[in-house]
């Protein structure tokens, strides 16, 4: 099946509270034109160098998504356009973006990842941390970010129990900390789920998807 076909068949799929992220990490300049022509904007990068050459070249009424880990000197490259940075894990990250964001005159969004998965290669806070972080002094005057919600990964295994569990605490959790609601922390997306287990996610209240292989083929390692 063609990109456009993927794009139209996962659109039809999906409930409509879920919004879908097109991860074109990797991908040509023309695929991402091809899903942006079958109405896609959304679409979600992992490389900072990567993200900004396809911002300069492919339309601007593209939303941008870093869904990659982000290292904190490397905000400024995308403070001036980047819609929605998903994989914020430390305060370091959070007060670098909110200077930068400041810099170029944005409030920048941008979601908390939480560590749901067992496997120690993935990245994220621990829920008291966030807890914290949350009610500390040092957050309430990072007043150029605004915390949208969380993202989480779950582990990369074949047991959909597992996967289910992980996926049931980060709603747990978000359930738990919308009751911080303040200016910078407004809660209303849970990230999670990618072409494999997507579906399992929306059961368990995501709201919004990652997906790529399931829109562009295999992905090109790079």
């Amino acid at each position: 099946m063609s990109i456009t076909n993927n794009i139209n068949t996962l659109i039809k799929s999906l409930p409509k509270n879920v919004k879908l992220v097109a991860v074109s990490k990797t991908k040509p300049v023309s695929d991402i034109l091809e899903a942006y022509n079958a109405g896609q904007r959304a679409f979600g990068e992992n490389k900072i160098q990567e993200m900004v050459q396809k911002f300069e070249v492919l339309p601007k009424d593209i939303e941008w998504h870093m869904i990659g880990h982000l290292q904190s000197n490397k905000v400024k490259y995308i403070a001036s356009f980047v819609h929605l940075i998903h994989g914020v894990d430390s305060l370091k990250t959070l007060k670098e973006i909110n200077k930068q964001a400041l810099k170029n005159n944005r409030i920048i969004n941008c979601l908390l990842q939480v560590k749901i998965a067992k496997e120690d290669t993935k990245f994220g806070f621990s829920f008291d941390t966030i807890e914290n972080l949350l009610s500390s002094e040092e957050f309430k005057y990072l007043s150029n970010i605004k915390i949208k919600g969380l993202m989480g990964m779950a582990s990369f295994v074949d047991n959909e129990t597992i996967i289910r569990e992980e996926f049931k605490t980060l709603k747990n959790y978000f359930n738990i900390l919308k009751k911080h609601d303040s200016a910078n922390f407004n809660p209303t997306i849970i990230s999670m789920g990618m072409s494999g287990d997507y579906k399992i996610a929306i059961e368990e209240g995501s709201t919004m998807v990652r997906v790529g292989s399931a829109i562009f083929g295999t992905r090109n390692y790079n």
